[in-house]
Parts: structure tokens; C-alpha cells; sequence
């Protein structure tokens, strides 16, 4: 009788959860499998650290990222010299006598503008572009995907290469200290594989019935791409942006690296490589700091759009 009961139990408590299952939305169940993938979550409890440094650079920054204090330079971090006195550099200092820490600190917020910026106008652009192709087919399709294939056929690194160089001593690439010209090129490179992923979902879904129907009622077709395709098309978009925004932070690393990305003295972790490499065959700090801080954050992001596609794939419900 009690082996009888307790198999009575378990089985309500698997319809219950079940039950549970089929009433949570598609977001719901989404973040109820993401929590349970460990390096997900880990992943994005790292980039919400750097997230707040970011936002929280000007009162947590010790020093003036770019005050020089040439009697200072390449002071040895905490750990680099057992004879170490100067409490005021616990990173160390670069050639020109410049606190590492603090430009760490105000690389993350300029470095983190650079991942999450040109990616955002990715997002406009692309959506925009693949729901008009998508949706309309005929000459606007094809006008908009022979623009597309034009870019997707350069090589990215490249077309990145020639813009910064063209442009770099323009007004435009002037502004900002390069930033907006940064901005700009990285989504005006990027933008089309976000297109062609949006196109391709689009044309899986506008024959289904529930866009049939919403036609068949009535319904314009911006209201119809609004309210019925782009609900239906953003969760690969949303994994797509994850991984999306540490690609733009490595690139912005490679151009500044090469002396063609954002002018010194703003502060970035590509910015302190390429200045830094000039003395690491002695000091190697000023470039295994930045670029250990550009590793760690682009394994934090592949963690955590490796979560989200698992989390939004519908294959994967249990």
C-alpha cells in the first residue's frame, strides 16, 4: 500500500510539473533552462561585473587615466617586485607613467560603449533590412540582398581596414575621438549577417497560418511585421547580439592595435596593447593586463550566447 501511495505522489508531482511547463511563456522557459546552465550564468555574472565598472568608472578609478607622471613610469605592479613601495600604482604604470588600473577601469566603460553600440545598430539595420526583404520578396528583395551580398563578400577585418584608414583623419573620424566613426563602421560591416538571418526566418513564417490570418483580417504590413514576424524572429536575432558583442570589441582591439582605431588619449584595452607593446620585451603588464581583460569578457559572452541558443532553441525542452 505504501509503495502504491508514493507512486500515486510522484505521479501528480510529474503532472503538476508538466502543468507548470505548459503555462509559463516562451521567455519563461527560456530563463528557467538558461539559469540551470552553469557557465551561462557565470558568464553573465562576469559581464555584469564589468558592467558596473563600467558605469561606476569615475568614482572607483584612483588615478586620471591619462595623467602622466613620467618620475612614475613603468612602476612595477604589487606582485611584479618584492621590493614594491608605491601603494599609489598596484597595477604598475606604463612608459609615460600612467596608472594602469584606472585606464583598465575606464577601458571597460569605452570598450563595453564599443561592444554594445555598433551592435544595437546592427540590430536596426539588419532587422530592418531582412523584414522588408523577407516579407515583400520580388524587386525589393532583391535589390536589398544583392546590396547585402556586395558586403558580405569583402572580408570584414578588411572593409574595416579601409574605412578607419579613409576616414580617420576626417572630421568625422575626429569625433568623439574616433568613437563615432568606430560606431559606425563596425555596424556598417557587420550589419548584413544579421539580414540574412532575419530574411531567411521571415520567409519560413510568412505563409503560416497566422500570418494568413492576420491578412486576412485586414492587417497592414508593417502592422504584420511588427506584431506577428519580429516576436517570432527575435530569439536567434537575441543570440546572434550575444555573440555579436564581443566580435565588436575584438575588432575595435585589432584597429586600435594597428594604430587605426580610437585616438589616444582616450583610453581602451586595444589602446593600452598597442602603447604597451612597445616596452613588453621588459614590462610585459601593459599589455597582458588588457588583453587578459578582453579574454576573459569575450569568454564571458560566448558562454552566455551559447545559453541563450541552447535556452531558445525549442529542440531543447524537457
Amino acid at each position: 500500500m505504501a509503495t502504491i501511495t508514493t507512486s500515486a505522489g510522484q505521479t501528480r508531482a510529474l503532472e503538476l510539473n508538466i502543468l507548470a511547463r505548459k503555462q509559463r511563456s516562451l521567455w519563461q522557459d527560456a530563463w528557467f533552462r538558461l539559469r540551470r546552465n552553469r557557465a551561462a550564468m557565470v558568464g553573465l555574472g562576469v559581464v555584469a561585473v564589468f558592467v558596473v565598472i563600467a558605469i561606476l568608472a569615475p568614482f572607483i578609478a584612483p588615478r586620471d587615466p591619462i595623467q602622466q607622471t613620467t618620475a612614475n613610469a613603468l612602476a612595477d605592479p604589487f606582485w611584479g617586485s618584492p621590493q614594491y613601495t608605491n601603494p599609489e600604482y598596484p597595477l604598475g604604470s606604463d612608459q609615460l607613467g600612467r596608472d594602469i588600473l584606472s585606464r583598465l577601469i575606464w577601458s571597460t566603460r569605452v570598450s563595453l560603449w564599443v561592444g554594445f553600440i555598433p551592435v544595437s545598430l546592427i540590430f536596426l539595420i539588419g532587422v530592418s533590412v531582412g523584414m522588408l526583404a523577407g516579407y515583400n520578396g520580388g524587386w525589393v528583395d532583391n535589390l536589398l540582398m544583392r546590396i547585402t551580398d556586395v558586403i558580405y563578400a569583402f572580408p570584414d577585418l578588411l572593409f574595416l581596414f579601409i574605412i578607419m584608414a579613409m576616414l580617420r583623419n576626417t572630421a568625422a573620424g575626429n569625433l568623439g575621438g574616433g568613437l563615432v566613426l568606430m560606431f559606425v563602421a563596425i555596424a556598417l560591416v557587420n550589419w548584413v549577417g544579421m539580414a540574412r538571418l532575419v530574411r531567411g526566418q521571415v520567409l519560413s513564417l510568412k505563409e503560416r497560418e497566422f500570418i494568413e490570418a492576420a491578412r486576412a483580417i485586414g492587417a497592414k504590413p508593417r502592422r504584420i511585421m511588427v506584431r506577428h514576424l519580429f516576436p517570432n524572429v527575435l530569439a536567434p536575432v537575441i543570440v546572434s547580439v550575444a555573440f555579436g558583442i564581443p566580435s565588436a570589441m575584438l575588432a575595435e582591439a585589432t584597429l586600435s592595435f594597428f594604430g587605426i582605431g580610437i585616438k589616444p588619449p582616450t583610453p581602451t584595452w586595444g589602446v593600452m596593447i598597442n602603447e604597451g607593446f612597445v616596452v613588453f620585451s621588459t614590462t610585459p603588464w601593459p599589455v597582458l593586463l588588457p588583453a587578459l581583460c578582453i579574454s576573459t569578457v569575450m569568454l564571458a559572452f560566448t558562454f552566455v550566447g551559447d545559453g541563450l541558443r541552447d535556452a531558445l532553441d525549442p529542440r531543447m525542452k524537457t
